[in-house]
């Protein structure tokens, strides 16, 4: 359910709107492999932009979320700060990164980025606003 609405990429809004209870939006960063039949919403424009913390950012202000996924490997790479930044105040599962891409394949949508830091990567499990 959204928050926000500052959003302008309408596939996005679209995306984040109809997310129910429970379902996968993953913010990726430009290497995470796109399983085949996933909605992608690709955002990548050049290597950097727009940066994983800006598109986590944005979607966190918009999309009610329960519970975020993150790679085990991300602890100590270039995303761990801005994952413990942007996330703190949300409950954080930590996976392998192999698991990781496993729920990417049952995701409502991926939205990549175009980050190219390793490990740049969120799972989002979507809530609801009551």
């Amino acid at each position: 359910m959204l928050r926000d609405h500052r959003i302008l990429n309408p596939a996005l809004l679209r995306a984040l709107a109809s997310a129910g209870h429970t379902d996968l939006v993953v913010v990726a960063d430009a290497g995470l492999p796109i399983p085949a039949g996933v909605p992608l919403i690709d955002l990548s424009l050049t290597p950097g932009v727009p940066s994983f913390a800006a598109v986590l950012e944005t979607v966190l202000a918009s999309l009610t979320v329960d519970e975020v996924v993150i790679a085990a490997q991300s602890a100590d790479s270039p995303a761990d700060a801005t994952l413990k930044r942007l996330c703190a105040d949300l409950p954080t599962r930590t996976v392998d990164h192999e698991e990781l891409k496993a729920l990417s394949r049952r995701a409502h949508v991926i939205v990549r980025t175009g980050e190219c830091t390793p490990y740049a990567n969120a799972v989002l499990v979507a809530g609801v606003t009551f």
